[in-house]
């Protein structure tokens, strides 16, 4: 069986990332690697999944406040004045339907939970469609509260948002 570890980014994972990240542009965004050394020290959560040691998987998180210059976070901090919002998760092809996005979630939904965060927000295509990630959000909760033409107008994004029950206020 498979074991997998979630753990905190570290700059020696980053090479990894970019490539697992260029294997699902179509999904999110292209992402070099002054891009991700960017994002990162942004970061509310940048969190990695290895598979017996094997990154496999990411999810990259920002907090509300942060000077995040993106057009679906900007949606949300015109809307929400308390949120996390994932600005990306991507998993190995190889590892899907294993459970570790299942688990990058619940790792961060904690995480926002203790420090008193009561909604996470992010978005996912329509517009090409992204079937998977509409099954994979529904899932945990997560409702359309908006859409929104991105990247030029070559993308319609569903922008969603789970409540999480169970918040604590810090």
């Amino acid at each position: 069986m498979t074991r997998i570890l979630i753990r905190d980014a570290k700059e020696p994972d980053f090479d990894r990332i970019v490539e697992l990240n260029a294997a699902a542009v179509r999904e999110t965004s292209a992402m070099d690697l002054d891009r991700l050394q960017r994002l990162h020290t942004l970061a509310f959560q940048h969190r990695v999944a290895l598979a017996d040691g094997r990154l496999v998987g990411f999810l990259l998180s920002m907090r509300d406040g942060a000077e995040y210059a993106n057009d679906n976070f900007g949606w949300f901090a015109g809307r929400y004045p308390h949120f996390v919002y994932i600005d990306r998760i991507v998993v190995d092809g190889a590892f899907a339907g294993q459970g570790i996005g299942r688990l990058l979630y619940e790792d961060l939904f904690s995480r926002s939970r203790a420090e008193g965060i009561g909604i996470v927000a992010c978005e996912y295509n329509l517009d090409p469609p992204n079937p998977a990630s509409n099954a994979f959000h529904l899932r945990f909760g997560f409702v359309e509260v908006g859409r929104q033409r991105v990247a030029d107008g070559t993308k319609l994004v569903s922008l969603q948002v789970a409540q999480l029950p169970g918040s604590v206020a810090p």
